[in-house]
């Protein structure tokens, strides 16, 4: 089973990608963000207990979005594979991912981050928001996000890197190029 987490700040091309490697690998694709918003829509008991929390203004839980993602994994249990996306946000999330993997006999065979600077990202989603006009691009939000990426979420990568899982790809560049870096980067994990 390929197991492979796509890191890299918002705009680094992750969504673009993704779609590129799940259709290469045969892989089902599984967003923590797609997971609460369908949750929520279909006001499930976990989407509940993520409304309220949301509504309250807290952060949702780990155990939470962990239960959720052991939900999607489980519905998929012919999959050749998985990529997450947005997840692991923590070492405590890609710990708690791991044992989950574990148990039920397989693990992260791969973590490929897409390295792309400040100034890039910033040209990307205001090119992104003129054709999408994505909410989460404005910037306020969008510099919380990068900020989010670059103070908290990068911290993951040392937890894989001493795995020996980790490979860092240039996310500038022609998008097939980029791909065809991925790809070398996932056919040798």
């Amino acid at each position: 089973m390929l197991n492979l987490v796509l890191f890299g700040p918002p705009g680094a091309g992750k969504g673009t990608q993704s779609e590129k490697l799940i259709e290469k690998y045969n892989l089902v694709h599984i967003s923590t963000g797609d997971l609460f918003r369908a949750h929520i829509k279909n006001q499930t008991e976990l989407g509940k207990q993520v409304s309220s929390l949301i509504a309250d203004g807290q952060l949702v839980p780990d155990s939470i979005t962990i239960a959720m993602l052991e939900k999607e994994i489980e519905k998929n249990p012919t999959a050749k594979g998985f990529i997450f996306d947005g997840f692991p946000r923590t070492v405590a999330q890609a710990e708690a991912l791991d044992k989950f993997l574990e148990s039920i006999g397989t693990s992260i065979s791969g973590v490929v981050a897409l390295d792309v600077d400040e100034a890039e990202l910033t040209k990307r989603i205001a090119e992104r928001k003129k054709i999408s006009n994505r909410a989460d691009d404005d910037a306020d939000k969008l510099q919380k996000r990068i900020a989010e990426y670059f103070n908290k979420t990068i911290h993951v990568l040392p937890y894989y890197e001493q795995q020996g899982k980790l490979a860092k790809v240039n996310g500038i560049g022609d998008i097939d190029t980029i791909f065809n870096n991925i790809s070398k980067e996932i056919d040798s994990f």
